[in-house]
């Protein structure tokens, strides 16, 4: 086996950014930038070829898919079928079969992630009217929207990758429903295991909520009385809280003041004698500001915890997605009292109330956090943030508008697609104009709704996936591959190529990986003289069955905390699915796509 240089420079850069995607220490569009940049320094990318990826039709539409997605979600089309899931009862396998069957089917038509980011705060409210840990559901959740994404060309980004290669590769372009006779299989057969029997094998985690609230607010919740002699009495609340911070870390989350509740009291709120401070702190930060400003512990006669609310201060529970800035800061950098006038009240990880300083606690990816404030100031930080609210103390749905106008746009530019009448990225970027002229999505969401590193990571590895084809390095894989092929029938090497993706995808991100094992997946076909169609379809069905980790798919991260799920936990139920998905891809794509 002779290796040229150029083979040998895009080998290393290739292993260098998968060993920096497995990493995790930096940012996977960051990493890809760097390969990009790699590769243009090697002499391997023109100065013109260098940036052609972010123009690459498979990167114009999924941003066009993401953003399809969003006016969905505006218009209420995915609201109106959650509030049918209050009806289910109380079964678990009827719970997870609806829940994970309705996600799955949406995951087909809209971006997987959002799919599953709207219907999380469901599937956490009936866990916890039903006595259940949220762990049962959420995993499951996670899984169907991955295998919803495997029925159609915009249900995934692999998909959209996969039709542009065959494009490439002197065919047309695998059209909207060409996925539907393979993905359709894996998916039914995937939410019927998950439902029968698959929700079994998931952990039962306590944190999450069982019957109770995952943050037990009324044990951290204490009445303090100002004493006529007390140093404070005449001083705002934001000089009692500058006067403590030093030393105590206390949230004033309310004020009594002769049997008149004030949630959330203005930080220019002046304290009088006989007022009754609702505070939210430990008992040593208690005991230390009792000391400091001469107050006097209260008996808490069931009402701490009304203080916390009223009609206009509400209480919710959000989690830290990967998109939001929140992550790597401490409580006390955000600065949400000052900002916004929302307080942060406690921070639960993997399922966990922390019992840590919240102020010195560095937020991460999948952090919950309950925050208390009036609804406008949450949504506030909830937009700027990219938080994604999971179930408050009562669940509520937006009353759905524009519902028929939403579908019948989203349907045009499928059938538009469908029919070969516009290609496919024209088609769905004029829907998503469309949306925007017609009112269900605004200019400013447009750039919101827009997974921005997922754009910036296609746009970076499609110059590295040419020029591993380019410098024959995909041809020398492929050769290696021929060589086993020859033992076994072709299947088998389907089957091979089918489990390869499937364990990069695990590892990486699953565009990522659909990237770098397509232009193997062609020379392998060109090497056994065979179509490249079932290749490419064990490719994408390969990269979207990331079931092992909570690093393969944002689906999997996301569900993580709110689930309590540790990393181990996935391959309980995702190793079973993932064979299962395997055993039925393969002899389908037999079937419908011969070799």
């Amino acid at each position: 086996m002779d290796v040229t240089v150029d083979q040998m420079v895009v080998f290393a850069i290739l292993l260098g950014t998968l060993f920096l995607f497995v990493w995790g220490r930096w940012r996977y569009d960051l990493v890809a930038i760097g390969a990009l940049l790699l590769v243009y320094v090697a002499g391997l990318s023109s100065s013109e070829r260098v940036f052609a990826g972010f123009g690459h039709p498979a990167v114009i539409t999924v941003a066009a898919v993401l953003v399809l997605s969003r006016g969905l979600l505006n218009a209420g089309v995915i609201d109106s079928m959650s509030r049918s899931l209050a009806k289910v009862g109380n079964r678990v396998t009827v719970q997870v079969l609806t829940l994970t069957g309705i996600v799955a089917i949406s995951s087909g038509f809209m971006n997987n992630v959002g799919a599953l980011a709207l219907f999380m705060p469901v599937a956490i409210w009936l866990s916890r009217k039903s006595g259940r840990s949220p762990s049962v559901l959420l995993m499951p959740l996670a899984f169907g929207s991955l295998l919803g994404g495997l029925m159609t060309l915009i249900g995934t980004p692999p998909n959209i990758i996969i039709a542009m290669y065959r494009a490439e590769a002197n065919e047309t372009a695998f059209r909207m429903f060409d996925f539907l006779p393979v993905g359709g299989g894996v998916m039914l057969a995937g939410v019927l295991f998950i439902g029968f029997v698959g929700w079994r094998l998931t952990p039962m985690r306590d944190g999450g909520g069982s019957s109770g609230d995952l943050f037990r607010i009324e044990d951290y919740i204490s009445e303090l009385v100002v004493p006529e002699d007390s140093k404070i009495v005449g001083q705002s609340i934001y000089h009692l809280t500058s006067k403590l911070e030093e030393d105590v870390e206390a949230t004033i989350v309310g004020l009594v003041r002769q049997e008149k509740h004030i949630p959330l009291p203005s930080w220019h709120q002046i304290i009088e004698a006989g007022d009754i401070l609702v505070v939210e702190a430990t008992p040593d930060d208690l005991k230390a500001m009792i000391d400091i400003v001469d107050l006097e512990l209260a008996e808490c006669k069931g009402d701490c915890k009304a203080t916390l609310g009223s009609e206009d201060i509400s209480i919710i529970e959000a989690v830290i997605t990967p998109e939001s800035s929140m992550a790597g800061h401490t409580a006390t950098s955000l600065s949400l009292r000052r900002t916004y006038k929302v307080n942060l009240l406690s921070i639960a990880r993997q399922g966990e109330r922390l019992k840590t300083r919240l102020g010195q606690t560095r937020l991460v990816i999948g952090d919950i956090l309950l925050l208390q404030g009036s609804d406008d100031n949450l949504q506030k930080v909830i937009k700027t943030y990219r938080l994604l609210p999971l179930a408050e103390r009562d669940l509520r749905l937006d009353q759905p508008k524009k519902v028929v106008p939403a579908v019948g746009i989203f349907v045009g530019a499928m059938a538009l697609a469908a029919l070969n009448i516009l290609p496919v990225h024209v088609a769905f970027t004029a829907a998503a104009l469309v949306m925007v002229l017609v009112g269900l999505i605004s200019v400013s969401q447009i750039y919101q709704s827009v997974d921005w590193p997922i754009i910036v990571l296609l746009g970076a590895m499609f110059p590295l996936g040419e020029a591993l084809e380019r410098t024959g390095g995909a041809e020398l894989i492929a050769g290696q591959l021929l060589l086993l092929s020859e033992q076994f029938p072709p299947i088998v090497t389907v089957a091979i190529l089918l489990a390869g993706t499937m364990m990069l995808s695990n590892v990486i991100n699953n565009a990522a990986a659909a990237v770098l094992m397509a232009p193997i997946a062609i020379s392998l076909a060109h090497g056994m003289g065979v179509s490249v169609d079932p290749l490419l379809m064990a490719v994408a069905v390969g990269a979207s069955c990331a079931f092992l980790t909570p690093v393969g798919h944002q689906s999997n991260a996301l569900v993580m905390a709110p689930g309590g799920y540790r990393f181990g936990d996935y391959w309980r139920l995702g190793l079973p699915l993932s064979i299962l998905s395997a055993l039925v891809a393969v002899p389908l794509i037999a079937l419908v796509w011969p070799l």
